[in-house]
């Protein structure tokens, strides 16, 4: 599958992977349209990506998803690709009291919001020749980070989601790519979590996203770059040794003297 020539909607394409997808893809001759919940962010990535059409909205409102549908139908009607990239990871302390509403924020962001997303635009998408669906779940899915615990849940709850969804659509002409990332340099990776990752260095987002192109092209349904794949591999042949490694990891490092 070529990812040249089509129409691709990137949601959370602000910063991070989406942003770097929405690049790389625009320079590669795509009609690209991100979205994002940060006017500002937005403003500043349009003046960035050059040629990339921006969309305030928010995948954890159905409103907002319904809306979003409706401009696209209008403004972007050969729609072909859709990136559900948007997110949030938090480090959340467990034994602490936290608003209910607020603990499962990652619910609504992470998994929630592709489900509506995707139910939304398949009608759409089924109207197009060569469809396909991206879904960003994370490495963390196969092996999760105590550190992240909604996060965690809600990256593997989508990868068993995907998995569904692509036996489910198998006939329908539209794919189904599963974006699974090991811990990627950008701001998501290093802002709440900077105690636990010091000495600890990301893949380069801009290598990840031309490994998710290559992967895309070659056919892949899951595309599991560097320590992603080896997460994946060790959940089923060493599940309780990587976890180990995994706890040890989340756990903040003494400051150097």
């Amino acid at each position: 599958m070529q990812m040249t020539g089509r129409t691709v909607l990137i949601t959370g394409g602000t910063s991070g992977i989406g942003f770097e997808l929405a690049r790389q893809l625009s320079l590669r001759g795509n009609t690209v349209i991100i979205t994002g919940r940060d006017r500002n962010k937005l403003e500043v990535a349009q003046r960035t990506l050059t040629g990339v059409s921006v969309i305030e909205s928010d995948v954890s409102k159905p409103e907002d998803v319904g809306r979003l549908y409706d401009v696209l139908l209008s403004q972007f009607p050969k729609l072909n690709v859709l990136v559900n990239n948007a997110g949030i990871m938090r480090n959340i302390k467990l034994d602490e009291q936290s608003q209910l509403a607020d603990l499962t924020t990652e619910i609504d962001a992470n998994l929630k919001g592709p489900m509506w997303m995707i139910q939304t635009f398949l009608p759409l998408l089924r109207q197009q020749k060569d469809a396909l669906i991206v879904n960003v779940s994370s490495g963390l899915a196969f092996v999760p980070f105590p550190a992240a615990p909604i996060y965690s849940a809600s990256k593997a709850a989508m990868h068993a989601y995907t998995r569904c969804l692509r036996i489910q659509l198998e006939r329908s002409g539209v794919s189904v790519v599963e974006l699974a990332p090991p811990g990627t340099e950008t701001p998501l990776f290093r802002n709440e979590f900077a105690e636990e990752m010091k000495g600890e260095k990301g893949m380069d987002v801009k290598d990840l996203v031309r490994h998710a192109i290559a992967g895309i092209e070659a056919g892949k349904s899951e595309i599991r770059p560097g320590l992603s794949n080896v997460l994946k591999i060790a959940s089923r042949v060493a599940p309780h040794l990587m976890f180990k490694q995994m706890v040890r990891l989340s756990r903040p490092k003494p400051a150097v003297a």
